[in-house]
């Protein structure tokens, strides 16, 4: 039978807790997710596993696709906070927000073997520290389980609602159609068709452009939000270890002197390694690490980015973002590497260069100008935060400091919903990063989390 009370498009981190909330409630509605990617013990890139040194374009991609999301194979990291990481606290409020992802912490913990520190920044000195330089650290409390125990933390979550909850991988969802009775139907690349009574919408940041199709074809009003531009930034550990060791992941914004424009740290990863993502055929760069010791390595890095947002004529953002990382694609062949001496010196780096350099790179990337790929003003407000952040870290800038460009950081545009994350169309809703209403995997859970309890309320 293809007929369900609830079915869920995307098992990412949103869609994941839905799903252990509807099993943990026993809830009487019947459940359907679906995700275009793999399960989650299928999840291996080619490039983690050995297989090829640089990005070969999977589809779907195991680091964006599949169960539990691009979170999945992420550092497993997770703040605590409504100062950064999305705007659910507009919805639900500040308290109720706290009180979901210490929720999600809870059950996240109870999937662990190990243990994990819960670190904080309100308790640190950083924060007058970085002051004292026009820096800004945001609060926030960080839970960190490292890529390798998170990934054993979602196959649990897995198991655990797997025969209440019914799951279908390699599955895209093409269309939806509204039917006269208001039922949903959705129909599948392999021509299948489901229907439900309630539709939600979960398909993160890779589904942006579906998502968006969806939202126009439904009438469903739509707000044009922000894309960030960037570069991975990877040094020796041992330059940040004085922060790290402390508050783990330390979100600092600075606002430069020459655009007044804001840029901030963002996914640091503390012995951690650099890796590539493919977003709908676009290479872009992001960074993961590891709770055992025998897979970290001797670097940390983390993404320096300035947001970008436009106003009339020009709204699309992603589209802004996606042409830089074109441009990155195709003079690399996929990521660029460029030391930090060498762009400040206005050279590009090459295989020489590299051979001589101390920092040793842990992604296979091609060297070469990052000027040549990221605008002057976005260059200008990095390189400027990085030496303003050489006052607290002294040795980030120096010049053998690796930048991997670009970082993009695509926002989904905002869809519309009320309080309880239901759009202009009846019992469709939209949740997670996919609604761009949050952008982190606490607040992405923790929206899952409350849709489930309240539609399972709703059908009590």
């Amino acid at each position: 039978m293809n007929k369900f009370d609830v079915i869920i498009v995307g098992s990412g981190a949103s869609g994941v807790f839905a799903s252990y909330e509807f099993t943990k409630l026993n809830t009487n509605l019947k459940v359907l997710m679906i995700d275009k990617g793999n399960s989650i013990e299928n999840r291996i890139c080619p490039i983690k596993a050995g297989k090829v040194e640089k990005c070969i374009g999977c589809s779907p991609c195991n680091i964006m696709n599949g169960y539990g999301g691009a979170g999945t194979l992420s550092d497993g990291k997770y703040n605590i906070t409504t100062n950064f990481g999305g705007d659910i606290h507009k919805y639900l409020g500040k308290d109720k927000s706290i009180e979901l992802m210490e929720y999600v912490d809870k059950v996240l913990c109870s999937f662990d073997e190990g243990e994990t520190k819960l670190y904080s920044t309100k308790s640190s000195n950083l924060k007058t520290i970085a002051l004292r330089h026009d820096l800004h650290l945001l609060d926030a409390k960080i839970r960190h389980f490292g890529t390798d125990r998170n990934i054993e933390i979602l196959k649990k979550m897995y198991e655990f609602s797997k025969d209440k909850i019914d799951i279908k991988f390699n599955t895209n969802c093409e269309d939806v159609i509204k039917k006269p009775n208001g039922e949903y139907v959705v129909i599948t690349d392999g021509g299948e068709e489901f229907t439900c009574d309630n539709l939600i919408l979960a398909s993160g940041r890779s589904g942006s452009k579906w998502m968006s199709n969806i939202c126009k074809k439904f009438n469903i009003n739509l707000s044009s939000n922000q894309v960030d531009i960037g570069v991975r930034v990877e040094l020796p550990a041992e330059i940040f270890k004085h922060i790290t060791d402390e508050v783990y992941e330390s979100k600092i914004v600075y606002q430069t002197k020459s655009y007044n424009d804001l840029v901030r740290s963002f996914c640091m990863n503390p012995y951690g390694q650099v890796v590539a993502e493919n977003t709908n055929g676009i290479i872009t760069v992001n960074g993961h690490s590891y709770s055992n010791p025998e897979l970290q390595s001797e670097n940390t890095n983390f993404a320096l980015l300035v947001s970008n947002k436009f106003t009339e004529p020009f709204k699309d953002s992603n589209e802004y973002g996606e042409s830089i990382a074109k441009l990155s694609n195709m003079l690399g062949g996929g990521v660029l590497l460029q030391r930090f001496g060498d762009l400040i010196k206005g050279r590009r780096s090459d295989d020489r260069r590299m051979e001589k350099c101390f920092t040793i790179p842990t992604l296979k990337a091609t060297p070469g100008d990052l000027s040549l790929v990221i605008p002057k003003r976005q260059l200008d407000s990095i390189i400027e935060m990085i030496y303003a952040l050489d006052k607290i870290a002294p040795g980030i800038a120096n010049e053998d400091t690796l930048l991997y460009g670009v970082e993009v950081k695509f926002y989904n545009s905002k869809v519309e919903v009320n309080n309880n994350f239901e759009t202009s169309q009846k019992n469709l809703y939209v949740m997670g990063d996919g609604g761009g209403t949050t952008h982190s995997l606490s607040q992405a859970s923790a929206c899952g989390v409350y849709l489930a309890r309240y539609l399972n309320e709703l059908y009590a």
